[in-house]
Parts: C-alpha cells; structure tokens; sequence
C-alpha cells in the first residue's frame, strides 16, 4: 500500500463509563507522527460483540488499512476480540498457537488450566507480538491487523515493534500553511479546484474578535503542493486579504 490508513480501535466499557481513562490515543498518535504517518481514525468502543464485529469488518473493507485493537484478548468471558478477529480476518476457527502454548505453561504451569490457556487459542496464521511485562503475547495477521493487550504498559511496547518491524517511515510529505485574516466562506471556491489528492485542513478561528482561517495543503509532489498552496495566495492577494504563511 502507497499510503497506510492507520487505525486505532480501543475497546473497554471502562473508558466510556468513566472507570478508567483512556491512554491509547495520545501514544498511537505520536509513536506515528514521530515516524511522519498520522492516524486515519480512531473508536473508542464498549466490550459489544456486534460492534467489534462491525468496527473490524469496516476497516477490513479499506485496503489501505492497518489496524491496533487495544483489549479483550484475555481469558475472561469479556474478551472477545481473539473470536471476532478469526470471525472478521480469518476463518471463524481458533487454533493453539504453539509458542505461546507453551509460554502459557511456562508461566503458570498448573494454574494455566483451564482458563488461562485458552489465550493461546488465535485465529490461524497468527503472529506474535512480545510482551515485554509478563511475556503474555499479543498476535497479529497479514502484517497489518495488531491485536494487543489493554494495558498500556503491555500494548505500547508492541506498538513500536509492529512499527519497527513493518513501517518505519512515512513517504516525506511538504507541506504548507498560512493563517488569513477572513472567514472559511471567503476561500470556498478555493477548496472546491484543488486537487483531490493533496491533504487539505481548514481550522477557522476567531483572534482577537477577528474570523481568521489556518489553511494547510500537504502532498509527497512538492509541486503539487506548491501549486495548490499558490492558489490562496493568488486569491487572497487579488481579494487584498491580510494573511501570513507559516
């Protein structure tokens, strides 16, 4: 894929009722800016069979996806993901993954029986990721769907190995702002004759009681991006609109 949409998918009743506050986000964001990638899109979702099922068959459909689903891969009744990601990227069919099998006995020896082993059940063609806590893996299939702990202490460790491992760096994007001293209506037709494929953002603010507007235009093609980016200033110039780039 030329450019990743990376999603991340954060499950836990706990965020939404207000038991724990989410800490996914902020490090997902920037373990990926550091790298020059940004997030596509984020859920936060409750512990809901169906919703999973949903969240993942969506991002499954995008070919540019590449996802991290933080929770539900324990042992417990409420984790649900390792099914759901068989039943959505696989077969429906859990298999022992043997490396973590025998992790599992390591660790637990007895007491591994009979609930605990049953984290080692994961869909087919699985991969680890090392956990660097407790040496409880997470799992990932076709190198781009990351299945990892709700710990933060567990899972961000392996979001930096997925990463590591299987983008490093983003295609160097140029990129080009300006703030203007005029309202988002003013520049519409604007926005409406750039490129489709240039990353374009309009922030409207208002400073000190005056509408301004921050416009950003970003593409891999530098001249695409100058090209775009000259359009506003064209228009702001022949309109006499105060502005200033960044």
């Amino acid at each position: 894929m030329k450019t990743p949409h990376f999603y991340a998918v954060i499950i836990g009743s706990e965020i939404l009722n207000g038991r724990r506050i989410d800490k996914h986000f902020d490090f997902v964001r920037d373990a990926l800016l550091h790298r020059g990638h940004v997030l596509f899109s984020t859920f936060i979702i409750k512990d809901d069979r169906e919703l999973i099922h949903s969240i993942y068959t969506l991002i499954k459909k995008d070919p540019n996806g590449v996802m991290f689903s933080f929770g539900g891969i324990g042992s417990t009744p409420d984790d649900l993901t390792r099914q759901i990601a068989s039943d959505v990227f696989s077969d429906g069919i859990l298999v022992s993954h043997p490396s973590f099998y025998s992790d599992i006995l390591e660790r637990f020896g007895d007491q591994a029986f009979p609930h605990r082993i049953t984290m080692a059940m994961l869909p087919k063609k699985s991969e680890l990721l090392h956990n660097v806590i407790n040496n409880m893996s997470g799992f990932y299939l076709d190198n781009r769907y990351f299945f990892i702990p709700g710990f933060p202490e567990m899972s961000h460790p392996m979001v930096e190995e997925a990463l590591e491992r299987f983008y490093p760096l983003a295609e160097k994007m140029y990129r080009k702002t300006l703030i203007a001293q005029t309202s988002e209506n003013t520049l519409i037709e604007v926005m409406e004759n750039l490129n489709p494929s240039v990353d374009f953002s309009s922030l409207p603010m208002i400073t000190n009681g005056i509408p301004t507007v921050e416009i950003s235009i970003a593409s891999p093609d530098k001249t695409l991006c100058d090209d775009n980016f000259n359009l506003f200033i064209h228009d702001l110039t022949n309109k006499s609109i105060l502005f200033k780039v960044l």
